[in-house]
């Protein structure tokens, strides 16, 4: 299983290069049954990243373009009238698929951002009052731009702690830069993966013995306390308004366990828990407006709380 996860993610190197963390951030989210918040400017590769995993994976994925406009029923789904029949018949959202993108997530407005909620914390939908569960795997992969806030409706706090992860793509050093137009300069065209050779090399049977795999990596009473007490840190911090949930606890024992998984090994090492501490929980706290004006970043916080939780032996 360890080795197919590999395969899938050296298949996604095919057609994204340089991004090796957010890729191997996607398929940790898969193993954990978890979704993710890209961000990053325009052109790092966020939309052929997805297209990319769900190829290797042979799972289907929908795009969603997420807009002023855009209505909840245009996500969930909405009940048709039938006029042949006289009667309403359900008509899937893009919701309902293995991998969505939502592109922008954060450009349209709360009513039509909380059409997620159910679905990434049930994963089911209810319409008319009636629940619909949604396919198995399912993932919302979110993207939003970090530079380009006006005409933007920030994500609830409720809604950032159901994201599993929080993944920042840089953009790409000079010798992967150059390599990016290389492939295009040979004919490489994203719109076409099969032709840049990208290939299913595993399945959603793959990914379920996987999960069951990392279910059984074991861990010491000591690194569940190491965990507490890190969330429990970042509560403590002066310059935060708003610390990680317990909901957040369960996130970063639960990624730190699928990166043991990967990494090989059968029980969680306190290494593995820092490994995650920053993709996990940089979106769950909330700084002080004083201590943004002092230039204070999440990223800054969890670096003082990471150093400063003694780390058990």
């Amino acid at each position: 299983m360890r080795e197919a996860l590999g395969a899938v993610r050296a298949e996604v190197g095919r057609a994204v290069v340089g991004q090796d963390a957010a890729v191997t951030g996607l398929v940790i989210a898969l193993l954990c049954r978890g979704h993710v918040l890209l961000e990053g400017v325009p052109g790092v590769a966020k939309t052929l990243m997805v297209r990319s995993l769900s190829a290797a994976l042979s799972l289907d994925t929908k795009r969603v373009q997420f807009t002023p406009d855009l209505m909840p029923g245009d996500v969930t789904g909405s009940l048709v009238y039938d006029a042949r029949t006289a009667e309403f018949s359900f008509r899937e959202g893009p919701v309902f698929t293995n991998l969505m993108l939502a592109d922008e997530i954060n450009r349209t407005p709360p009513k039509s951002q909380a059409a997620l909620l159910e679905a990434m914390e049930e994963r089911q939908v209810s319409v008319d009052g009636t629940p619909r569960p949604l396919p198995e795997p399912f993932v919302v992969v979110a993207t939003q731009n970090p530079v380009e806030y006006e005409g933007t409706y920030p994500l609830p706090e409720a809604q950032l702690d159901r994201f599993l992860l929080k993944l920042t793509l840089p953009l790409p050093e000079r010798h992967e830069e150059i390599e990016v137009l290389a492939r295009h300069a040979a004919g490489f065209d994203p719109r076409h993966l099969d032709r840049a050779g990208v290939r299913a090399v595993a399945g959603k049977d793959v990914l379920d013995r996987a999960r069951a795999e990392v279910a059984r990596v074991q861990v010491a009473p000591e690194v569940l306390g190491y965990v507490v007490d890190l969330v429990r840190g970042t509560r403590q911090s002066p310059s935060l308004s708003l610390g990680v949930s317990p909901r957040g606890a369960t996130a970063l024992l639960a990624t730190a366990r699928a990166w043991a998984w990967l990494s090989g090994r059968g029980f969680v090492t306190p290494d593995d828990v820092k490994a995650l501490a920053h993709p996990t929980l940089r979106h769950r706290v909330q700084l002080r407006a004083e201590a943004e004006l002092e230039g204070v970043t999440a990223e800054s916080v969890l670096d003082t709380v990471l150093a400063s939780v003694p780390v058990p032996r």
